[in-house]
């Protein structure tokens, strides 16, 4: 069936999209590590399952910057910049809420999507997907091996062994994903987006979604472990789980209309319209070093002049790497971030950017579950941040573990500094300072 392809700006890049069906709810099809939409149409099966998504929702597709129709300028996309684009193409068909379908790699970005904007997910949807790469798809003895093998075989659907193994002996379909291989993303590419993937673990996370939830998953599924799926299911709070037999990994290998089943009584069912008053966030703080004993030696006027100096900087790197100031604390700020990469390259940059008014500036990040209060936050993530900050040395940027296994594939170089008790947790939690500044 021809359908129109349209592209929505997400910062410098172009994210492809198409939009079929005229539901009573928004529907996002989030894709796994690579995909293409218009081959999608070309194999019955998918455009079969694709149809069927259609006729009870307004189905929004679209392929991941550096696939597909989309973009390929630029570096490894984070899973932030991945959520960057799944807004730009619901603001683009003007969605202010939807449903999100996460399949395999793509159920990440989704879960973290989901956690940190509440307010725009209906639902959520998990296919054949895992929160920790190297314990439920390869462990890390099998991954060199199987990107040799990708590197030698791309685009000739060698791979198709590994994700629909019952369709091997089927010629047409092997032609067809071969050339879905080689139009989704070229080898190069897919060696790279993988060694992003195997980097994914957020587990950390599971907790703090709180809407409706479906976990789908093939009980021999032959690429992601059934396990995955079963620890989804028993983390995320209210989760409903559903196994399928079965062994092929690819969703629609076979007839994938026990899934849409499934897909169509869960959301037809769903009716959440209260506002969420928890969401995921990475939070922020900073804090001048010895502030009180510059201030005795600068007197109140000096003080108050460099003070307003300082505060003008920090506003400005907060701004340049979108985050949300929540509130100043005398000589340092409380500030949230959609996604932690950025929290940590701003928190570097204002180190840098005070070096020349000479102070030092410590800082603490951590991502985890806060509660909104009006214009104020609270919760335990953000004691967690403000106790992190107070153990990092001036001019540094120290980060919780939970910050680490969310910012893979963001070239930024965290050193581990060893586990340090924090009142309010029960074990001592590893922290990592960010080496140097790092550019947006």
């Amino acid at each position: 069936m021809p359908v129109d392809t349209h592209y929505a700006r997400s910062g410098d890049l172009r994210i492809a999209y198409q939009v079929i069906g005229q539901g009573p709810f928004d529907l996002v099809f989030v894709p796994g590590f690579i995909s293409n939409l218009d081959l999608y149409w070309d194999e019955p099966n998918m455009a079969c399952f694709l149809s069927r998504l259609s006729a009870f929702s307004r189905l929004i597709l679209f392929d991941k910057r550096g696939t597909g129709l989309s973009d390929r300028l630029g570096n490894l996309p984070t899973l932030e910049e991945r959520m960057d684009d799944v807004r730009a193409v619901m603001d683009a068909v003007g969605s202010t809420k939807a449903a999100l379908f996460g399949i395999s790699e793509g159920g990440a970005m989704s879960m973290l999507f989901a956690a940190t904007y509440p307010e725009r997910t209906q639902a959520l949807i998990l296919y054949g997907t895992y929160a920790d790469f190297h314990t439920w798809v390869l462990p890390r003895d099998r991954f060199e091996t199987f990107l040799d093998k990708i590197d030698r075989s791309w685009g000739q659907g060698e791979s198709l062994a590994a994700f629909a193994p019952t369709r091997v002996a089927d010629e047409r379909f092997r032609q067809w994903w071969a050339r879905f291989e080689r139009l989704s993303a070229s080898p190069s590419s897919v060696i790279t987006l993988m060694r992003m993937n195997s980097q994914i673990d957020v587990r950390h996370i599971l907790p703090s979604i709180r809407i409706p939830t479906l976990i789908l998953h093939r009980a021999g599924d032959t690429r992601v472990n059934v396990e995955g799926g079963r620890y989804l299911a028993a983390n995320i709070p209210g989760a409903k789980y559903v196994e399928f037999p079965g062994i092929d990994h690819l969703l629609w290998a076979n007839d994938a209309s026990p899934v849409a089943d499934e897909i169509e009584e869960f959301l037809t069912g769903t009716h959440g319209e209260s506002e969420p008053d928890r969401v995921l966030a990475t939070v922020l703080f900073t804090d001048i070093v010895d502030s009180t004993g510059k201030a005795e030696k600068m007197g109140d006027r000096s003080w108050r002049t460099l003070l307003d100096q300082h505060d003008r900087i920090v506003r400005d790197k907060i701004g340049q790497f979108k985050g949300r100031e929540i509130k100043t604390l005398g000589d340092g700020f409380l500030v949230t971030f959609d996604g932690p990469a950025r929290a940590v390259r701003c928190a570097g940059a204002i180190v840098e950017a005070l070096r020349v008014l000479g102070l030092q500036i410590r800082c603490g990040v951590h991502t985890g579950e806060i509660e909104m209060k009006d214009d104020d936050i609270g919760g335990i993530a953000v004691h967690i941040a403000s106790r992190i900050a107070a153990l990092a040395d001036g001019h540094e940027v120290l980060v919780s573990r939970t910050v680490r296994d969310l910012v893979a594939g963001s070239n930024l170089h965290l050193e581990d500094r060893g586990a340090f008790p924090l009142k309010g947790l029960s074990e001592p939690m590893p922290l990592f300072a960010a080496a140097g500044s790092q550019r947006p």
